[in-house]
This record gives C-alpha cells, structure tokens and sequence, in this order.
C-alpha cells in the first residue's frame, strides 16, 4: 500500500467541505482541509445565507416600523438608513458564525487546516504553493461563484454582486437589479424596504422561474405593492457606466428600448462551479459549465476522487452540500455505498413571504407526466395569520394517484419552518391519516399543515355516500337547518334575521 501524508484530503472550506472534513478526523482519518480564502465557512457564512438573512431581518424590522398603522400604532417619522450600521451588524453575525468554523475548532477535531491556491500534480497529489501533499482520497468541494453574464459592456461597468452587496458603506439611492431567481429577489425586497428604489429586469415572464407561477406571481405582486419595478420579457442589450450611475438597456417584448437607470448594478443571474485553477485537466477528471461530473455516490471517474456541494451543480443549497458531505463520509470513510437520493430535497427562497417546497410541484409534475391533484388553503382562513397581519398566501399540497404526497409548496409567514413538518413526513413516510388526526396548537401557523390534509378526508368522509350509511343504520333524521341548500325554509331565515 502506498504512503500518503493523509488517509483524506478536502479542498474546500465551505458546508460540504467541513462536513467531511469534521466526520472523517473524528473517525481517526489523517486529514487535510485547503481552503483558498483566508477563513472557512464558504461563501454562505461570508457572502451568502448568513449576511443575506441578516439583512432581510434589518430590512423587515424597519418595514415594520413604518407600518405602525397596519397594527394599530402610531406612525413614526424615520430617519434614513445607515447602511454602513447594517453591514456592520452583518458582520458581527458574521463572527459569531465564524467561531464554529474557526481553525482552531478543526485543529481540535484533528483537522489539518492549510490556506493557499493549489493544484493537482497528480491523481493523489497536489502542490501547494510550491510544496508537494499527497492523499488517498481527495474531495473536491470548492463551491461556485457568481456568473458573469456575456452582456456587451459589463466587463467596463463596475457592478455589485453576492461578495460586496453586504458590505456597502452606504444605501445605494436607486439599484437595478439583473435576474429575477431567489437571490435577487430576497435582495430586491430587501433594498426597497431599506430606501433604495429597486428595478428587476428579467428575460422571462416569471420571477422565481422554478416555482410555481401562482405562487410566484403573488411574491411578485407582494414586492410591486411594496414599491420594486419589474421590467419582465425584457432583453439586456447592453450597460454602460455613467459615473455617478450605471445604465442598462433593455428591449422589451413589444421591441421597445428602455434606457435604466441607476446608483448601482447588482447582478444576480446564476452561479459557475469554482473548478479553475484546480488542474483537473490533468488527471482527468470531467466538468463542464455546470460542474464536475460524478456518479450518484458523488465520485468522479476516479474512484478515489470525490466531489460534492456547488461545484457538482444540481440543487445549490447549503443543507444540500451538508448531505452530500454525509455521502462522501459513507463511500470515502465506512466504505458502506451509500447513493445520493434528493427525492424529498426541500428548500425556501425568503422572501416575505416566505416560499418554501419540497418534493415535486405542479410544474416538475406536469413535466414527468405525473398524474396529481391539487389542494390548497390560505392564509387568509389561518387565525394566527389574520391575527398577526400575515395572511398572504397559501398551502399547496400535490397527491399522486394513490393519494400519496409528491410535494408541498408553502407561501406564507415563516414558510421554511412550517415545511419542516413535511420533511419529516416525506422522508419517514408517514400516512396521510396521522397528521390528519394529529393534535396541533392553537392559534399557530402550523394549523394549516393539518388543514390542507384534512380537506383530503373531508371530501370522503362528509359526502352523500357515507350520510345515507348512517342514516340506514342509526336512523339520522338528516339536517336541522336547510339553510344554503337549493330549498331554503323561510321559518328559519327568519329566525336567523
């Protein structure tokens, strides 16, 4: 057997990185993390979930402030934003974050942790800054970056992405926004509730591509109603940079040109996995635009050459990474196969409200020609929501043929944390039955987990078939009022009035 410095080597020091990286030292493997920045936690911790979370709460607690009246208050006149205030409170949850992902933490787990730009030498070794360290196996979980568009003057336009949004020194006055996926629009909410006027320009007719449309247009009526400008089936023909402001041109639907202007730019149309630079054109290893090619139990062509996280594509979460990391610790350390499975992936853009779904929606759906039903409740009918201003939104819950679950899609306050109980549904494989007789608090949000299943029963259980079967055996006399049947009986409207 070969000697190698380490039994594992993990470049990349965000979620899928640390997980394996902490997994398998714990297990007593001799293992090496390299990270390119100077401090671990990946692009969530530091230009992502973390800031971007941040600041949404910022921005929902001084839209809050401002709708006083909607709750009874008085109105208050506020100062303006001093967003050099907000990037610091970013950045000191920032922090706190940071001491789980610090070096010494890992040191402790017995982690080797290097900084620096490395490449592979070799199927088993890589260099670097000039020293030579070789492994049995290699992950590679180097994450993704934001895209750059091929729109004609970019490269000459300075512009805003994930990287230097949260640490602006000041609140752009007016911002536009290019692309229209959840990142954008968690930030277009954002900004226009701190001050800036925003403008969303998209290609298509849907924000939140992915999503449902329904669902996707009452987010986009929620952000319009607030203030955010959308120019949707607009074209980017170019930008330009006029100084003081940035200028993009688009063409729209109709072959109108529309000349946008703004402080800043923020672009926001996609990410590209972070493969540059590796050498993996050397020893071989496949990838493409979308990532670097691996099997379903995440190795590369190599069977010692693992990859996991951003860089492979597919879902782009960080509780993605975090589970492929777990798949990578099953093949690379226990050597038990272990397949990766994102049947019941769930994930929230948030927005306010909240977007949230996991397994199929009716777009997937319809697409793999999957027979399904749909039913819904909102939020308007939820008395936690009506009691606390949230009642925007809906519950959609889509059954196969046999009544099973393909997937729940939830707009509304807190979506994230209500579909929670779904994945703990989905993935256990719990009947239909047990949530519907379930006992929920009340008044909670989490009731209309148990309304929508019980709407499915309601229809079976209160229907003609099952009235006339009691009335054969137990001799039911049928209904006391007659009111909002086709015979109404003028007694009781009476009675009623």
């Amino acid at each position: 057997m070969s000697n190698y410095d380490y039994d594992i080597g993990i470049i990349g020091g965000g979620a899928a990185g640390l997980t394996v990286a902490s997994g398998a030292a714990q297990l007593g493997a001799k293992t090496l993390l390299v990270e390119k920045e100077m401090e671990l936690g990946g692009d969530c911790l530091h230009y992502g979930c973390v800031p971007s979370k941040t600041l949404i709460k910022t921005a929902y607690v001084y839209h809050l402030m401002k709708n006083g009246p909607k709750f009874g208050l008085p109105e208050v006149d506020l100062p303006p934003v001093d967003f050099a205030a907000v990037s610091e409170r970013i950045r000191s949850a920032i922090a706190v974050i940071q001491k789980h992902d610090s070096v010494e933490r890992f040191c402790k787990l017995g982690v080797k942790v290097e900084f620096g730009d490395l490449e592979f030498s070799d199927e088993h070794a890589i260099n670097l800054d000039g020293k030579s360290i070789s492994a049995r196996t290699w992950v590679v979980a180097t994450g993704s970056s934001s895209a750059v568009p091929p729109v004609a003057g970019l490269d000459e336009t300075p512009y805003l992405s994930n990287r230097d949004i949260f640490s602006l020194k000041k609140l752009p006055g007016s911002l536009i926004i290019l692309g229209a996926g959840p990142i954008a629009i968690e930030m277009a909410q954002a900004f226009c509730r701190l001050g800036s006027r925003v403008t969303v320009i998209q290609r298509s007719g849907q924000i939140l591509s992915k999503e449902d449309q329904d669902l996707a247009e009452i987010v986009q009526q929620v952000l319009a109603e607030e203030g955010v400008d959308f120019q949707m089936h607009s074209s980017i023909v170019c930008v330009k940079d006029l100084g003081h402001e940035r200028e993009v041109v688009v063409k729209t639907k109709a072959g109108e040109t529309l000349n946008l202007r703004a402080e800043a730019l923020f672009v926001a149309m996609g990410r590209t996995p972070n493969v540059a630079g590796l050498g993996l054109e050397k020893i071989e290893v496949p990838f493409d635009r979308k990532g670097i090619k691996v099997n379903s139990y995440l190795k590369t062509r190599h069977k010692h050459i693992y990859a996991a996280g951003d860089v492979i594509g597919g879902y782009q979460f960080t509780h993605v990474a975090g589970y492929e990391g777990g798949v990578v610790l099953s093949n690379a350390i226990f050597h038990i196969p272990k397949k990766t499975n994102y049947t019941n992936v769930p994930w929230c853009s948030y927005t306010h409200p909240e977007l949230a779904s996991i397994g199929m929606n009716e777009k997937s759906a319809k697409d793999a020609g999957i027979d399904y039903s749909v039913w819904s409740e909102e939020f308007s009918d939820n008395d936690r929501g009506i009691s606390e201003g949230e009642s925007v939104g809906r519950i959609k819950l889509l059954l196969n043929s046999k009544e099973k679950p393909l997937g729940i899609q939830i707009l509304g306050p807190h979506a994230g944390d209500l579909l929670s109980e779904w994945v703990a549904i989905m993935n256990g494989n719990v009947g239909l039955s047990k949530i519907a007789s379930a006992i929920h608090p009340y008044p909670t949000l989490g009731e209309i987990n148990k309304k929508v299943v019980g709407s499915v029963f309601a229809k079976k259980l209160f229907s003609d078939r099952v009235r006339k079967g009691l009335k054969f055996f137990f001799n039911f006399k049928g209904r006391a009022c007659t009111c909002g049947q086709d015979v109404v009986c003028e007694e009781e409207m009476q009675n009623v009035m």
